[in-house]
């Protein structure tokens, strides 16, 4: 720690002696009667409004009031708006009458909470804009606004970063948190997510604009508010107006301790930049017996959290001349700054510079030196934790033309947060790209079928790096605007199924001449309904052009591409042979019957050969050993173990090693005791899977597929996915496994594979098996199998009389009958939500559309998924919560930290 302590002026009062004393009690005395007067009403509080009401850095949000009304707070005279146009989902509430006294605060009686959707988002754009440093606080009163009784828990992120859990102990008390953050982006995105533990609310949020000499430590990191107090009084929280930049500044009662006060004006002084207001710094605390110490405890949330301090001083009394306060600050025993004299009246702020090392615990000790004769005192103190917001927010440009469109188009997607951060959570219809350098850029918008009408918006051009726009099916009309042709990155342009009218535009039709654009839109050449346009008013004389070069163009292309592939496979496999080349994880045929004593337990059985149990020192695994008979063999292998080698999930099979010994051949993974997931269903099995767990399971499953898909360079189609290659572990979490068949997908911008048929039947995508084209969406047909398996306990194929019937069929039939007791397992007995097993059964039969198109990606699966787990969570909030305190030092103003 390294003080901000600069210097030392002292101010010397002299004659004022006793009669000052006296002065200064009559004066108190005057203030508790004015006080008094104003808590009665007998002087109006307008007066007391100081000339520095400047809210321009102000965004104070009230949330649940009515839709544009606002209104000035009485007691702080901040301007507060609705939510309403900050955010487009959600339920405003107020909080019970029993609840709402005099002291409660107006923001805290109305809330906005939010029982749909896993995440949702306000959306805030100051006007000062990135780079400025902001105070950010969501604030939040429970007061059992629905009637449940139930204390929920629900986390807070700052875009797509966590920043908080928030937990209350009390209906009747509110809670906050606050972060100071340095804006890389003109956005500010609060994001409630519910984590299955209660229903997310919030009761207001406040955006507070600080100076730029202020927390300049932010240069390491955000700062998470541990606690900011106010020493000597147990009155009331300082903020605005007392406080231009509206902190809270909680009172606190620290035992052992004498109160000193003043009724004179403290100055910020050259000292400080923190600027902590004077009614913070005019009164304070010493020890109660002053040859002693003052000891501050406190414990980290985290064991590996990193503070910052900020301890503020000032002196408050008038020193005679043989009198003289000096003392020593000590954190853990180390010497942080000394020996120091506060400045008459005036603020020291003493800081660290950088974050302290973590601690189990930590104390702050500060004694009084040998030359002192009064002892050591201190004002006020504020812990902030260093907090790290790593992800980068979509660019600025994108953000805002995607925001205009959603506006313009008054488009009812569930568009909130960030557009393409986190990933998991990118905007319906949106693809982005991502690099370690850059933020995230919007390269793919499909509005198709989005009910847009009216003209194509100008927004448009400013997503520059989109090479994909898809709108048809709209009821768009007008001209083509010519600025889609300078869009540059644009190859793919879809606009059928519209009303546009006139000639199109000459630059489109160039790129589309050139293979530049694939270009899609209502006409005969393309063998479509003509268009509302009549006649040839939307073709000119090149239309005929178009198809032939473009599919002139891919063709040459996919034949180069082939090509360079295949001498690419040849150069590597000789080079290779066909032997693994990563050796680290390489066992011997010895090794292997070692671990698995001599091959004696048999847990398996499959196309590739035997899986065996065995150990590595301590550690259970799976042996599998490719049989001579297998029906896959040695390309298999080699496919499976490089890439269990080369991927990393926690929802994917983990590798141990492998057997590359000649003729004996094997991989080794992690033990799952608890066998496949077929295992856990139908009648046959032993134990019944609750609904919750079906969807944790279908959950985790989802994510494994998803990484395969969209988190791996280039994308993996697994290929097999069923519910045998669902593998449990101890706490049932579901991993992904065999991965034998699994092929690369295309870089970006590629379609399919052409490749022969291979899968299992039932689980095989109908549209690969009749055309040999595989797609990512040939394994979300698959997995919607696996999800119809998990909802029925049925196979995906069963045998009725002397035919087949497939589960898509079985469940088609039963939808008809509107029950959707008669789709789920009756093994369950009804114990499920039935809104979330609707939903599941929805996206399970969306997954396994015919057409591959209408099928969702992993990407939306997910979410899906998520939400239903969460709706079937929810339901089962059956008791309160019990919660205990993070922190030894909290912001309840009767708290006592009991120091040492």
């Amino acid at each position: 720690m390294v003080a901000a302590y600069l210097g030392e002026i002292r101010k010397v009062f002299v004659g004022l002696g006793d009669l000052k004393q006296v002065f200064l009690t009559e004066l108190k005395m005057f203030q508790s009667i004015l006080l008094l007067l104003i808590l009665l009403g007998s002087i109006p509080t307008p007066l007391l409004v100081h000339a520095q009401d400047d809210q321009s850095g102000f965004i104070s949000i009230d949330c649940g009031i009515v839709e544009g009304s606002n209104y000035t707070d009485n007691r702080t005279t901040i301007n507060y708006v609705s939510d309403a146009g900050f955010i487009d989902s959600g339920e405003i509430h107020n909080i019970l009458e029993i609840y709402n006294s005099f002291s409660v605060d107006t923001q805290l009686t109305t809330l906005r909470s939010f029982p749909q959707n896993t995440r949702n988002c306000y959306t805030l754009k100051p006007t000062q804009g990135k780079g400025n440093r902001y105070l950010i606080r969501a604030r939040f009163m429970y007061g059992n606004y629905d009637f449940k009784g139930q204390l929920p828990e629900f986390d807070v992120y700052l875009g797509p970063d966590y920043w908080d859990t928030m937990k209350f102990n009390s209906s009747s008390k509110s809670t906050y948190t606050e972060i100071i953050h340095v804006l890389s982006s003109d956005y500010i995105h609060v994001c409630l997510v519910n984590t299955g533990r209660g229903t997310p609310f919030v009761s207001a949020i406040e955006l507070r604009l600080l100076a730029n000499n202020m927390y300049k430590e932010t240069d390491f990191g955000s700062l998470y508010l541990y606690a900011r107090v106010n020493f000597g009084t147990t009155f009331s929280t300082v903020r605005y107006y007392k406080d231009k930049y509206d902190r809270l500044w909680d009172p606190i009662n620290w035992a052992n301790s004498t109160r000193l006060y003043t009724l004179d004006e403290v100055n910020s002084g050259l000292f400080t930049t923190i600027d902590p207001p004077s009614d913070v710094m005019n009164d304070a605390i010493s020890p109660k017996y002053p040859q002693e110490s003052l000891r501050l405890n406190w414990n980290p949330i985290n064991a590996t959290d990193r503070f910052f301090v900020y301890m503020h001083f000032a002196e408050i009394e008038i020193l005679k001349k043989n009198q003289k306060r000096e003392f020593n600050i000590y954190l853990n025993g180390n010497l942080s700054y000394g020996p120091f004299s506060p400045l008459n009246h005036t603020t020291t702020t003493i800081y660290s510079t950088e974050p302290e090392i973590a601690s189990p615990t930590y104390m702050l000790l500060i004694n009084k030196t040998k030359n002192s004769t009064l002892p050591p005192i201190i004002n006020a103190l504020e812990l902030h934790i260093l907090k790290q917001f790593p992800q980068k927010l979509t660019d600025d440009r994108d953000t805002a033309a995607i925001r205009s469109i959603k506006s313009i188009y008054s488009l009812t997607k569930h568009w909130q947060g960030d557009p393409c951060t986190p990933q998991e959570f990118v905007w319906d219809g949106l693809g982005c790209s991502y690099n370690d350098t850059g933020s995230p850029r919007i390269v793919l918008l499909n509005l198709s079928t989005s009910g847009l009408e009216g003209g194509i918006d100008p927004g448009f051009a400013n997503l520059t790096m989109m090479h994909t726009l898809d709108l048809s099916n709209n009821n768009l009309t007008g001209l083509l605007p010519n600025f889609l042709s300078g869009l540059n990155s644009l190859n793919v342009l879809n606009l059928k199924g519209n009303n546009f009218v006139g000639p199109i535009p000459e630059g489109l039709l160039e790129k589309a001449n050139k293979g530049l654009l694939s270009l899609s839109y209502d006409g005969e050449s393309m063998g479509g309904p003509a268009s509302s346009c009549e006649g040839n008013t939307c073709r000119n004389k090149k239309d005929n052009k178009i198809i032939v070069p473009v599919i002139a163009a891919v063709a040459s292309f996919c034949v180069l591409m082939t090509a360079i592939a295949a001498i690419w496979v040849i150069k590597k496999q000789k080079t290779r042979g066909t032997r693994l080349e990563i050796r680290k994880q390489q066992y011997t045929y010895s090794e292997v019957q070692n671990m698995t004593d001599n091959f004696d337990v048999v847990i398996g059985k499959g196309g590739f050969g035997t899986v065996y149990h065995g150990y590595t020192g301590d550690t259970e695994v799976a042996v599998k050993m490719l049989s001579k008979s297998s029906l896959q063999g040695d390309k298999e292998f080699q496919a499976e173990a490089y890439l269990l080698l080369s991927v990393h999930h926690k929802n994917l099979i983990s590798l141990v090693g492998y057997c590359n010994d000649e003729s004996h051949k094997g991989i080794i993974y992690e033990y799952m005791p608890n066998g496949n997931l077929e295992s856990h269903l139908f009648e046959t099995s032993s134990s019944i899977l609750n609904w919750e767990k079906r969807l944790q399971i279908a959950c985790d499953a989802a994510h494994g597929l998803e990484y395969l898909h969209h988190g791996c360079k280039p994308p993996i189609v697994h290929r097999d996915i069923k519910c045998t290659n669902i593998l449990l572990n101890e706490t049932f979490q579901a991993k992904l496994a065999d991965f034998g068949l699994s092929k690369a997908f295309p870089a970006e911008g590629g379609t399919h594979i052409s490749t022969a048929v291979a899968g299992t039947p039932g689980y095989l995508d109908p549209e690969y098996y009749t055309s040999n084209r595989l797609t990512e969406k040939s394994d979300v047909y698959s997995f919607g199998v696996v999800l119809l398996v998990l909802v029925t306990g049925q196979p995906a194929i069963t045998r009725y009389a002397n035919d087949n019937i497939h589960i898509c069929q079985l469940v088609n039939l039963k939808l008809a009958e509107g029950d959707i007791n008669n789709i789920v397992d009756p093994r369950l007995q009804g114990e499920f939500d039935i809104n979330s097993s609707w939903k599941a059964v929805e996206l399970a039969m969306a997954c396994v559309a015919r057409t591959p198109s209408r099928r969702p990606t992993m990407n939306e699966v997910v979410m899906e998924l998520n939400d239903c787990l969460v709706t079937e969570r929810a339901r089962q909030e059956t008791k309160p919560k019990k919660l205990t305190g993070l922190m030894s030092l909290n912001m309840e103003s009767t708290y006592d930290p009991n120091p040492i």
